[in-house]
């Protein structure tokens, strides 16, 4: 699987974490920044995430910051993207199963153990489609207003 992921300046170490599973499981990735912890905006790596999904060549996004949810917002307003804030691998599941997510957004707080657990829930799960489809093809219409 090809992955394109970023992080700001305070997700540095869960992404470079994140980078070492992602090689584990001998997935490609490209590296969107940041690649020190000199502070930088984090719309701008969300938005070379996103746009690298939508261009095509990267089937999922992974984007992480303190919280995560800076990172979600700014990832949602590229067109095209579903970025999910998750914590857990309830939610990874959730966010592939009934969202098609194709971006997964992290904070910094999770353990080692559940951030493992999350990726590779994101990255497996398949989307159920059905009444699913019908309420994210509401969503793309609000999106193209």
């Amino acid at each position: 699987m090809n992955i394109a992921i970023g992080s700001d300046h305070r997700g540095l170490k869960t992404k470079q974490f994140i980078i070492g599973l992602l090689e584990e499981a001998g997935h490609t990735y490209k590296d969107c920044g940041t690649y020190s912890e000199e502070p930088v905006d984090y719309p701008d790596v969300a938005k070379s995430v996103a746009e690298a999904v939508t261009g095509g060549d990267f089937e999922y996004g992974i984007l992480i910051c303190d919280t995560g949810i800076g990172m979600s917002i700014a990832a949602n307003k590229v067109r095209g993207i579903i970025a999910a804030l998750c914590h857990d691998a309830f939610t990874a599941a959730r966010a592939r199963l009934h969202n098609n997510a194709n971006v997964l957004c992290l904070g910094t707080s999770g353990d080692p153990k559940t951030v493992r657990e999350t990726i590779e829930t994101f990255l497996t799960t398949e989307f159920e489609g059905g009444r699913h489809l019908r309420r994210l093809n509401k969503i793309k219409a609000m999106e193209c207003k």
